[in-house]
């Protein structure tokens, strides 16, 4: 799940080969400056559409976008649902 994430956050970001950097500890808000509000937004509908799940706006907080894993563990758990 975190390679997908990588991929999603790549592609988004347009991180390009920094992508290839990240693992499931990287920090994401606050440390890659493309990661956004808007870029948030994006992210979750990337998501959203590749894995075939809906994230209700009350369950999206500034912990999940912690690190990538911690993206990552969220988006497990909403495929397991």
């Amino acid at each position: 799940m975190v390679d997908d994430i990588k991929l999603i956050l790549r592609d988004t970001l347009q991180l390009g080969d920094r992508a290839d950097q990240l693992n499931a500890d990287s920090p994401l808000l606050g440390v890659i400056p493309e990661f956004d509000s808007m870029a948030v937004v994006t992210v979750l509908t990337m998501v959203e559409e590749q894995f075939g799940i809906e994230i209700d706006d009350d369950e999206v907080s500034a912990d999940i976008f912690e690190t990538v894993g911690s993206l990552s563990d969220f988006v497990s758990e909403k495929v397991k649902v």
